[in-house]
Parts: C-alpha cells; structure tokens; sequence
C-alpha cells in the first residue's frame, strides 16, 4: 500500500478552493507600512475567528468579531448569542483555547500578536 499512487478525489487529500496566498508573504514582508499590509495584518486573524465562531454556532448569525489594534497586538471581542457561550468556550475550556491557538498563529502568519477575549453579553 506504500506504493499507492494519489487518485483524483481522494478523501486524504484537501482542496484548498484554489486559493493562492503567496500574494500574502509579499504583503507581510513590505516594511513601509502601507494600507495594503496593515489590512491583511488585520483582517486575517479577525476573519479565522469569525469563520470559527460561525462555524461553532447554531446561531452563526448572533456572531460578532470586534478588532481593536493596540501598537502591533490585535485584540478581538466575540461576541455570541447566549445560547452558543458554551458552545464556544467548550468544556473546561478546550474549544476557547484551540481557538485562541488557531486565531494565534494566524495573527503569527502576519506578523501581529493577538488576544481573543470571549465577552459574555
């Protein structure tokens, strides 16, 4: 089975959509500040949180992601119907801290430290 060639379709396989991030490293890498790099800075942690917060919810509509840019860290709010707080959170905790890590290392992948605080409304 070692010897198995890869078949058009195989479920071991992921489809990226055909998305080509390599305009991403050329953006992060820029030095001089423009809007261009501070946007992708900004968005793509808030964007991993968003998807995995209405991903999470029975009510993906309830969601709401608040940015708030501090000197090169990023801080995001979650906001989510009451119904889904315990959704998010997880037991003991699990599910708030992979998403911390995810959102994390998305924030790492541009170049920004983040801080995801789960508001309770």
């Amino acid at each position: 089975m070692a010897d198995a060639e890869y078949v058009d379709g195989d479920i071991n396989t992921i489809d990226d959509g055909g998305y080509d991030d390599d305009h991403l490293d050329d953006v992060v890498e820029d030095e001089h500040g423009d809007d261009e790099a501070n946007d992708v800075r900004d968005t793509l942690p808030e964007a991993v949180l968003t998807y995995l917060a209405r991903s999470l919810a029975r009510d993906p509509d309830a969601v709401l992601v608040e940015a708030e840019d501090r000197r090169g860290q990023i801080r995001l709010s979650l906001h989510v119907g009451p119904g889904d707080m315990g959704r998010v959170i997880g037991r003991r905790g699990r599910t708030a801290q992979a998403i911390r890590a995810l959102v994390g290392v998305a924030g790492a992948r541009t170049g920004v430290s983040t801080n995801v605080d789960i508001v309770d409304d």
